[in-house]
């Protein structure tokens, strides 16, 4: 077993705010897929209120959410995100959220049962935007395999295209 977990931060910029009708539908699928992940095999942690909203967690601007949680491996949440009801939210991406022009996905590893900080996940989405996919914060197309993963460890599997692109 690994020393470490999955972290990953997905970010969009909405069409208009959270409570507005066009955000509605995606609003309403809400609980349906947060609990989808929850009970995918490999989920860890997802960062939340107290009351399990994510959405109102808006560190990067009032038109902007985040998405940020720990995965036990690339495998699992390439699973959750291409192999679940989960795609067909993605499908529909483009009816709630501006297409953005930088990366706004990341994943990196940090040591488990470390919950990574929303200033974490931030540093990790600029370094990738500054550098590019690296051990230190990649993508599903580009990933890295844990820090402890034996040198010859076959890669991660990348991530199937976006179906919202």
């Amino acid at each position: 077993m690994s020393l470490y977990q999955l972290a990953q931060l997905n970010v969009a910029l909405m069409k208009g705010p959270i409570d507005s009708p066009v955000m509605a539908d995606f609003v309403a699928n809400l609980d349906r897929i947060n609990a989808l992940a929850e009970q995918s095999p490999g989920f860890v942690w997802r960062l939340q209120t107290e009351d399990g909203n994510a959405t109102a967690l808006s560190p990067l601007g009032e038109n902007e959410i985040i998405n940020m949680s720990v995965w036990d491996d690339v495998a699992a949440l390439n699973h959750y995100v291409y192999k679940t009801a989960h795609v067909e939210i993605m499908k529909r991406r483009k009816e709630w959220f501006e297409r953005m022009a930088e990366a706004y996905t990341v994943l990196w590893w940090v040591p488990r049962g470390q919950r990574p900080t929303v200033d974490d996940a931030i540093a990790s989405l600029a370094h990738l935007r500054a550098h590019g996919p690296s051990a230190r914060a990649f993508t599903f197309s580009r990933a890295f395999a844990a820090p402890d993963a034996p040198e010859h460890a076959p890669a991660p599997p990348s991530g199937d295209a976006c179906p919202a692109l």
